[in-house]
């Protein structure tokens, strides 16, 4: 099955931000109910200690992602360890109330453009469920921009392209149904917006979609890494199981520090 990029509600800029914030703290919900990233742990840890590094830039955060939930498990084996979210869309009440609960965690509140990373963002640059958003030749940004500023960089993606993907994801209205009533905090909207005017279901459901469509597999992110200039990073790629979900990532660090 070839890579098709079609759009998702999520990246256009005219989609209401509301709405936006409703789907992605969906996902918040399943990625920390489910522990889907649990087994991505080992990696991260590596890529900061070989990166010498004890901040994780985390790039089209959403509203939050899974380093809310990972950030307990990280810190027992990185100590100090710091987190600052970013997106291109911040949803800014979203960073607030994580960095209100959690002391090691802020944000940036400007956009930032995962294929072009403020300098004053140092650290280990990660990305959740957003490497699968961008067209090859922006993906192709992404890890330049790394490269050319020396920051290792790790992507995880939670879905892939495959029939079994598809499937999954034409259950999710009914998962948004299903957890609706229990994500945090409780907005009167989100409850219009799901049941009565059933917009958030629908949308999550095209987006998951095209998500798994736009997946770009193991083969073509190494293809993805050999069209890299001055690429003195080493490279890993792969797949990891965690329960029914295939978790494909892809970590780059400068040269003889992935040991």
């Amino acid at each position: 099955m070839g890579r098709i990029h079609l759009f998702e509600f999520e990246d256009q800029e005219w989609f209401p931000r509301l709405l936006r914030s409703y789907g992605t703290d969906y996902l918040r919900f399943l990625e920390v109910k489910m522990k889907i990233f649990q087994p991505v742990i080992p990696i991260i840890v590596k890529a900061l200690n070989a990166g010498n590094t004890r901040v994780i830039v985390d790039l089209g955060s959403g509203s939050g992602g899974p380093l809310v939930w990972l950030n307990d498990k990280i810190k027992q084996k990185v100590p100090g360890l710091r987190i600052i979210l970013t997106d291109y869309y911040p949803n800014l009440p979203a960073f607030s109330s994580i960095s209100e609960t959690a002391d090691n965690f802020s944000y940036h509140s400007e956009p930032v453009d995962a294929r072009s990373v403020p300098k004053q963002l140092p650290g280990l640059r990660t990305l959740f469920l957003t490497f699968h958003h961008f067209k090859r030749y922006d993906a192709r940004k992404i890890l330049q921009d790394a490269i050319d500023s020396s920051h290792p960089i790790a992507i995880f993606e939670g879905q892939e392209r495959s029939v079994l993907s598809l499937l999954a994801m034409l259950f999710s209205p009914l998962t948004v149904l299903f957890t609706t009533p229990f994500i945090r905090p409780f907005r009167i909207k989100r409850i219009i917006f799901t049941y009565l005017i059933p917009v958030v279901p629908l949308f999550v459901l095209w987006d998951g979609i095209v998500s798994s469509l736009r997946t770009y597999s193991v083969k073509e992110m190494k293809a993805l890494v050999k069209e890299l200039q001055n690429n003195d990073f080493d490279w890993e790629t792969g797949k990891l199981r965690s329960g029914p979900v295939t978790i494909l990532y892809m970590v780059g660090l400068p040269k003889n520090r992935f040991n």
